[in-house]
Order: C-alpha cells, then structure tokens, then sequence
C-alpha cells in the first residue's frame, strides 16, 4: 500500500513542490493550508507522515506536533523550517518530531529523509504490534490445558511474573518449558523489555564466551568488529538459558559471576560492564544429579533454583488432550489454509491413548502432519501416524502371523511390513530420540531417517530430540 503523507504549510508554491515530487516517488499526498485544517483532516483520515511547515497562522507546526503526538502516536511528523530557525526545530525533535527539512529543499536530501523516517515509523509500528502479540500469544490464559497439574502451573506464572527472581524449570522436552518462561515475561513488569533466548546445547564451546558476554574487535581470529553478547541484548529484560545443563563448567563459572555481580566482561576487553537482567533457565536433565556427579556447579545452581516449575508430561495430563489436539487444529487450519472440521471420536480415543514420548511437541508436530495430509473433512484414525495406531492397541500385521499359502507371499511387501513394524517399536522405545532408536536396530543415524521416510511414518519425535 502507497503511504499516506500530509503536506501542511501555508505557502501554495511548497505545497505544490512537494505534491508533485512526492507523487513521483509513489506516494498518497493530502495538502492542508494551515495547521487547523490539518487537524481536521486527521480526523476524518489516518497518515502515515505529516510534513509541516513550523511557522503558520492560527495553529503553528509546533501546536499540531503536540496535537499528532497526543492523538496520533503512530503517525511520523517532520517540520519544514528556513534557516535561522533551526534551534526551534531542534527543540522539536525533543517534543517528538523525527527530524526537519530546511528550506530551500535539496531533492535527494528531502527523499532520503522521508524513506528513512517511514522506515523508522513502520518498524516502530511493526515492533508494537508484535510484542502486542507475544503478550496475548503468551498470556498463562492462553495456554492450552483445564486439567490441575496446568492449574498449577498458571498460579505459579501469576505469582512469579510479577518477581525479579530467577526461575529454573524442569520437565522432559517437548512439555513446553520455554512457553512457560515467556509468559513469566509477557505477564510481568518487563514484558516491554526485551526477552532473549539461548540455546546452551546449541553453541559450540569455543563460541560459547563470546555469545554470551561479547567480544572485542581482535580479541581472537575471526573478530573484525566489536560484538555485544546476549547479556547485552538483553539488557533490562530477561535472558532465557534453555538447556542450561548442557553449559560447560569454564562457561559455569562466567555465568555465575554475571549473575551475582550482575557484571560482565567481553572476550578481550578489560573492563566490566554493567547488566540488570532476569534469568530464567530451563533444563530436561537432573541437575542435582549432575551437581553430585561434578557435572554442574552446585553454587550455580542455588542461584538458578530459586523458584522451580515442573512442566508435566502430556502423559500424566491426558485430559488435556483434547484441548490441545484441536487448539493445534485451528492452529495448522489457518496456517495451512485447510478446513477440516473436527477430529473423530474414535482418533481422539487413540490420541488420548498414546503416551507421547515428544510431549506436546509430539502431539503438535502430529496434528500438522495430519492436517498437511488430510485431503478429507474430519480426521480418522487412519489419518494418524502408523506408530499412534500401533501404541493404541491396532494391531499391524506381525511375521508370526505369517504363513505360505498355496499362492505364496510378496516377500518384499511382508518384509517392509515387518521393517516398518520395528522401526515404530524401536522409535516408541527409545522415547521418540530416533538417534537413540537407530542403535536399538544397530543401523546408522543416516539409515534411520532413510526408513522414516520410506515409510511415512512422519516426525515422531522431533529433530531438537536427535541430538543428545
């Protein structure tokens, strides 16, 4: 869409220039006389920009600067000035205006600033709707679930969001532990703040420093400029350490100190900088087995573990099955431009069946497969995944079963069949980690993922659940 500008300025010969320059430059141009007529303009129509002269009669460029400011908080405002009165409109800038052009106009200047200050002002307006939102996307009324364990879960959300305290949550992957930190963020006093998210087991050990605390240009081979770390970025907000098990213990120790001191020190430098952040950590391992075990510092861990969530497992909220299986259903509907309708009574009993290895996760990257598949309007129990069917009691054809007949047997159809039927046990067994389930068959990681898709069997567990 063209952007909208207001042209304001009592000067007929300005209003025209820049009509006919700005058209060209592909935009919607509104002319107002004077600063009142311009006023009621913006009540009949939105604008993207208003450019204004500073000196009019009746309503100055500073009287509807103050009046755009208070009213229409979206809208960009640039002031037009002659020399000798650009002290005013520096003091404008300070009220809220974006910048000022001087008369007379140079073109390429007068283009410049106009395509950097919409730039400016569709990303601010990008920025808050966004975050707008994340907030209702990651409000604790949002998340999907009636059943106590999840009661729980929202009192805690409520009670801890408003608390600068550090959080550890715990609970096997795919439960939704980072859910559950965003909506400590988005329902506290920093939701406006930024949140940060860092994958522990993500970043190499060698880079593991320099994301975290920064770097100085030259500090190691590769560093051409200066560099802020995460603590940085999330400056004044919350930093989110998912799989913070999976720190090294020279890494442990940096942390530590970032956390009490609330300093850091980039790679290189010499000097501390301050930093005012919330952590929250997240982990599927046992930390204080870890701790025993001299794998995670014990004093870290006190400092992490001052409040604990413990993210149940979808097995042991299977009411919730349901609720989640047709909220991801309206989810991948909409994203998928589908329109199945429900999803049967006989599947939801198998759903309900299942015990999800992958949690949530699993049954949402389940729901997306089927809904991607899915070419009726309600989803059947043959919709599903092999291994769902499998787990719930309907039987696959077993080579026990098997005998020759007078006809004899399709020894390639038998033999798939009874490969596919391994494949699901051994995927089913090894909690969805099909890293896990190709040692089980004694076969390579590669050979796995061929059979999976041989046999589109779909993603059972989760690609984040291949590495251990």
């Amino acid at each position: 869409m063209k952007s909208r500008i207001l042209v304001v300025d009592d000067e007929e010969s300005i209003r025209e220039f820049l009509e006919i320059m700005l058209k060209k430059e592909g935009y919607e141009i509104t002319l107002a006389e004077d600063g009142q007529k311009a006023k009621d303009l913006l009540t009949k129509k939105t604008f993207d920009m208003i450019i204004s002269d500073l000196q009019m009669p009746h309503v100055t460029g500073i009287e509807l600067l103050k009046h755009v400011k208070e009213s229409y908080p979206d809208t960009v405002f640039m002031l037009i000035t002659a020399f000798g009165t650009t002290e005013t409109a520096v003091e404008a800038m300070k009220m809220g205006a974006y910048d000022y052009l001087t008369k007379p106009f140079k073109i390429d200047e007068v283009r410049m600033n106009i395509q950097n200050a919409l730039r400016s002002r569709n990303l601010e307006v990008e920025n808050r709707s966004l975050k707008k939102e994340l907030v209702k996307e990651y409000s604790f009324q949002n998340m999907v679930g009636n059943s106590p364990a999840m009661h729980a879960i929202y009192d805690m959300v409520k009670r801890v969001a408003q608390t600068p305290t550090n959080v550890l949550i715990t609970g096997e992957s795919g439960t939704g532990k980072e859910v559950v930190a965003k909506a400590i963020h988005y329902n506290g006093p920093l939701k406006d703040r930024p949140f940060v998210t860092v994958n522990c087991g993500a970043i190499p050990e060698n880079l593991m420093e320099s994301e975290m605390f920064g770097h100085k240009k030259g500090s190691f081979t590769g560093a051409v400029a200066d560099k802020a770390g995460l603590f940085e970025v999330a400056d004044g907000g919350t930093l989110f350490l998912d799989e913070v098990g999976e720190l090294p213990l020279t890494i442990q120790v940096k942390l530590l100190r970032a956390i009490q001191e609330r300093v850091i020190r980039r790679v290189g430098a010499t000097e501390d900088m301050k930093v005012d952040v919330r952590i929250i950590a997240a982990t599927n391992r046992n930390l204080e087995d870890m701790v025993q075990k001299g794998g995670f510092r014990q004093d870290l861990f006190y400092r992490l573990n001052v409040i604990n969530i413990k993210t149940p497992g979808l097995r042991d909220r299977r009411d919730d099955i349901p609720l989640l299986a047709n909220h991801f259903l309206k989810k991948y509907n909409e994203r998928l431009n589908k329109n199945i309708g429900a999803i049967s009574a006989e599947a939801m009993e198998i759903l309900k069946k299942y015990d999800y290895p992958g949690n949530v996760r699993e049954l949402e990257n389940m729901i997306e497969r089927t809904v991607a598949l899915e070419g009726g309007a309600t989803i059947l129990p043959e919709s599903l995944p092999p291994m769902v069917n499998t787990s719930s009691g309907r039987k696959m054809a077993s080579s026990n079963e098997i005998e020759i007949g007078d006809d004899g047997v399709d020894l390639d159809k038998v033999m798939g069949q009874i490969e596919k039927e391994l494949l699901i046990k051994a995927i089913h067994s090894a909690g969805g980690v099909k890293k896990r389930a190709a040692k089980l068959l004694h076969i390579s990681f590669r050979s796995m993922r061929y059979r999976i898709e041989k046999y589109n069997l779909g993603v059972v567990g989760d690609d984040e659940l291949d590495d251990e």
